[in-house]
C-alpha cells in the first residue's frame, strides 16, 4: 500500500503487484493501485473512521475519487454495498456517524469501503480483534463469501492461529520481521516447525483443560528448548481433585460481594423538551454472589451489559434499583465520602491500557497519586519506594518509574495498569476486557500474572470478556449474560461442556478452534 513514511522508513527488495514493482512508481502512480487495486481493511474502525463525517459519505468519497461517479450514483452504490455485507437498514446507516454503530456493523462499513473500487487484492489487518466470537464468526464468513463472489484475492493478518486456521488457505509466520515459516494451512497448524509457531498455538487458552499456567512463547525460544505442545498442555493441567479441593476452600466463606436485584437503565428521550419515551436496559434485574479468592467470569457479546455491571458495581454508572453488598454493606446508599474508603478496596483495571493512562504524567506519578489521594504511606519517598516494589512485581523495572505511556508496549502497559489497580491494596478487581487488546501471546502472560497476583495476595476478581475460551482457562465460575439479564451460571467445564442456553451454546459454536489441529 505504500502507507509508510518516505522520509523515515528504507525498504528494499520488490514488490510486484501484476508484473509491476510498487517500490518503482511515483506517489501519483500508486494512488491509482492504492484502494483500487488493492484495498486495506484497517485494525481499528474506531479511528480509522472519521467521526465528523456519516459513513455514507465516507465510502461514497472512495467512490466519487476513484471511479469518477456523480454524487447520486456513488450514494446507490454504497448502500449497495451496504447490502451486499449485510449492514441492517442501509439507507439509515448512510446517515449515521461512526459513533452511533457498534463494532461490528463500523467493521461492515470498514470491509464496504475497501471494496467500493472492486479490488484485485483485499488486504485485511486485525479485522476481527477485539470483537465478540459471534460477530468474528459474521465478519470471518462474509469476507470468505465475498472472496469467493469476487474472485478476489486476500491476505489476512492476525495474530490469532484460530482465526486463521477459519480463514487461510495458506500461512506464513512472522518473527521480528522475518518469515519463520511458510505453507499449506492445515499442515503447518497440524504440524509446526518453528518455535514461535509452537508458542503461538500453545499459549491459547485450551478449552478442553484448565491450566495452571499458560506456555508463553519465550518458553518455546530458549536456547536448547525441545517442547512437545501436547505432553506440555497434559502435565501442566489441574487435576480434577485439585479443582475440587481449590473450590471446597473457596465456596466454605461467606460471600465477599453480594448483588441484589440490580439494574441500570438508560432513558430513551424524544421530542423537542427531550420526554422519556422508554429505556435501554443496560442491566436488568441481575443477582449474583462472589466469594473470596474466586474469580467470577463475566462473558457476553458486545452490548449484553457487562461492562455496564461492573461499573454499577464501583458506582461509575449509578444503579436504577437493587443493592451491591460488599462485606455486608450496601454500597449504592452510602455517601461519597464512605464510597471513597470502598474504592479502596474495590479496584477495576480497564479494557483499553493505551487510553486509561495520562499520557502527561509519568509511571510513577500515576501510580503514586491514589496513594496520595488516600493519605497512605508517609511521605512520596516511601511512596516512591513502594510503587518501584509494585512495578518489579508485576513484571517491570524501577526505571519504568520515570517514562512516560507512550515509551511502552501494549503488554507493558497493562501491568502498569494492574500495578495502579494494586497501589492501594485492594481485596477485590474488576478486570473489565482487560487482555481483549493484547495478542495471544502477550494475553498469556497477564493471564498468567494475574493468577500468580491471586495466589499471593488473596485477591478476588470479576473477569469481564467476550472471550469464552479466556474465561473458561481463569475463571471458577462464569455467568453468561444476554441484553442486560443472566442467561447461565455455572462452572466452566459444565456451562462450555453442556450448555443449558440457547444463547450461550450459539456463542460457543461461534469459537474459532485450532486445538483440534494441535
Amino acid at each position: 500500500m505504500r502507507l509508510h513514511d518516505p522520509e523515515s522508513t528504507r525498504i528494499d527488495g520488490k514488490i510486484e503487484f501484476d508484473h509491476i514493482n510498487l517500490l518503482g512508481l511515483s506517489a501519483e502512480a500508486i494512488r491509482k493501485y492504492r484502494g483500487n487495486k488493492i484495498a486495506m481493511i484497517f485494525q481499528e474502525p474506531m479511528t480509522s473512521l472519521n467521526p465528523v463525517f456519516t459513513c455514507g459519505d465516507q465510502v461514497r468519497e472512495a467512490i466519487m475519487l476513484h471511479q469518477k461517479a456523480d454524487r447520486n450514483t456513488a450514494k446507490d452504490r454504497t448502500i449497495a454495498l451496504f447490502k451486499e455485507v449485510q449492514l441492517p437498514r442501509p439507507e439509515n446507516i448512510f446517515n449515521s456517524y461512526p459513533h452511533q454503530l457498534s463494532g461490528g456493523q463500523k467493521q461492515r462499513v470498514m470491509i464496504a469501503m475497501a471494496l467500493s473500487c472492486n479490488p484485485e487484492l483485499l488486504i485485511a489487518d486485525e479485522p476481527t480483534t477485539a470483537l465478540d466470537v459471534t460477530v468474528q464468526k459474521t465478519i470471518l464468513e462474509l469476507l470468505l463469501r465475498l472472496k469467493q463472489d469476487r474472485q478476489m484475492a486476500m491476505i489476512f493478518i492476525s495474530h490469532d492461529l484460530a482465526v486463521i486456521s477459519e480463514i487461510a488457505d495458506e500461512v506464513a509466520v512472522m518473527y521480528k520481521g522475518t518469515i519463520v515459516e511458510k505453507g499449506a494451512a492445515a499442515e503447518l497448524l497440524s504440524n509446526p516447525v518453528h518455535p514461535y509457531t509452537k508458542g503461538l498455538l500453545a499459549c491459547r487458552p485450551a478449552p478442553e483443560r484448565i491450566l495452571k499456567k499458560l506456555p508463553v512463547v519465550a518458553d518455546f525460544l530458549a536456547e536448547n528448548a525441545n517442547i512437545d505442545i501436547a505432553s506440555l498442555l497434559a502435565s501442566n493441567a489441574y487435576s480434577s481433585e485439585e479443582i475440587a479441593e481449590h473450590r471446597a476452600i473457596i465456596y466454605a466463606k461467606k460471600p465477599l460481594l453480594e448483588v441484589n436485584g440490580l439494574s441500570t437503565w438508560y432513558p430513551i428521550k424524544n421530542g423537542f423538551f427531550g420526554k422519556v419515551t422508554d429505556h435501554v436496559k443496560a442491566v436488568d434485574d441481575v443477582s449474583f454472589q462472589v466469594f473470596p479468592g474466586e474469580t467470577l467470569g463475566l462473558v457476553g457479546e458486545s452490548g449484553c451489559g457487562k461492562t455496564t455491571l461492573g461499573r454499577s458495581i464501583l458506582r461509575l454508572v449509578e444503579p436504577t434499583a437493587g443493592e451491591v453488598l460488599f462485606e455486608g454493606r450496601d454500597i449504592t446508599s452510602i455517601n461519597a465520602k464512605e464510597l471513597r474508603k470502598v474504592r479502596r478496596n474495590i479496584q477495576i483495571i480497564f479494557q483499553d491500557p493505551y487510553s486509561s493512562l495520562n499520557p502527561r504524567l509519568t509511571i510513577g506519578t500515576a501510580l503514586m497519586e491514589p496513594l496520595q489521594v488516600h493519605g497512605l504511606l508517609k511521605n512520596d519517598k516511601e511512596r516512591k519506594a513502594f510503587i518501584i516494589n509494585l512495578l518489579e512485581r508485576v513484571g517491570l523495572e524501577a526505571a519504568h518509574f520515570y517514562r512516560y505511556p507512550h515509551e511502552f508496549s501494549g503488554g507493558q502497559r497493562q501491568r502498569i495498569v494492574i500495578a495502579r489497580a494494586l497501589a492501594l491494596q485492594p481485596k477485590f478487581i474488576i478486570c473489565d476486557e482487560s487482555v481483549s487488546a493484547l495478542d495471544v501471546s502477550v494475553q498469556a502472560q497477564v493471564l498468567n500474572l494475574l493468577r500468580q497476583l491471586q495466589q499471593e495476595l488473596g485477591l478476588t476478581y470479576i473477569f469481564i470478556s467476550h472471550d469464552l475460551a479466556v474465561v473458561k482457562h481463569i475463571s471458577d465460575r462464569m455467568i453468561v449474560m444476554n441484553k442486560g439479564k443472566i442467561e447461565e451460571v455455572g462452572f466452566p467445564e459444565d456451562v462450555y461442556n453442556n450448555p443449558k442456553a440457547e444463547y450461550t451454546k450459539r456463542l460457543i459454536a461461534a469459537i474459532p478452534g485450532t486445538r483440534k489441529l494441535i
